[in-house]
């Protein structure tokens, strides 16, 4: 990774941490090649403190560290993107982001994470992955799989029990999610079909 960091006076470049996970942007700190080698060695995300003029590992103090996941540096070798993930707020006024409420991290983005350990496990030994079992038996058995916890919503949602009727949407998620993978696509195929859709409608 080439950075650049004589760009700056100070020799220290812009660090954007993003959620691995919900991809919201959670903070900004700054970075040197020292910052970047403890980041890499100890997993968890450090900086370069302008204040304290120092090394900061995020959580050093309050126990709410930044697990790191990857990095990598933009366009003009400037700026880092940072994902990791956090256990715990990450800003000290007790916000899951430096920007309060305003970039609320979503859930459903975990679904691109639930994605690629579908895709990851589809190849592992059917013996000891359900998710490789299933691509074993073959795409018929994916879809009938996929109809039988369709069924198992509408029953669920004829009731008010909450809990069953949410347990049963997230293994057809689940399960669709599978499916779709089995015909070669992802959830944004679906979604770029509704926003077509969308769009067409005006």
């Amino acid at each position: 990774m080439n950075i650049n960091f004589s760009k700056y006076t100070d020799n220290l470049v812009p660090a954007i941490v993003q959620d691995a996970n919900t991809k919201a942007v959670l903070m900004m700190g700054f970075m040197n090649q020292e910052a970047i080698d403890a980041t890499l060695s100890q997993g968890k995300v450090t900086f370069f403190s302008r204040s304290k003029s120092r090394l900061w590992t995020k959580g050093e103090e309050s126990g709410n560290f930044l697990n790191f996941v990857n990095m990598s540096v933009d366009c003009d070798n400037d700026t880092i993107l940072i994902q990791a993930v956090p256990l715990g707020p990450v800003c000290h006024n007790g916000t899951d982001t430096c920007w309060g409420t305003e970039n609320k991290a979503s859930n459903t983005a975990f679904l691109e994470t639930l994605e690629a350990v579908i895709a990851q496990r589809k190849t592992a030994a059917a013996d000891t992955s359900y998710v490789a079992s299933l691509f074993a038996k073959g795409i018929n058995k994916i879809a009938q799989k996929v109809g039988e916890e369709a069924v198992e919503v509408v029953i669920e949602a004829k009731d008010n029990n909450e809990k069953l009727f949410l347990d049963e949407s997230a293994d057809l998620l689940f399960h669709y999610l599978i499916l779709l993978q089995a015909k070669g696509y992802t959830l944004n195929d679906v979604v770029k079909v509704l926003a077509d859709r969308h769009a067409a409608k005006g």
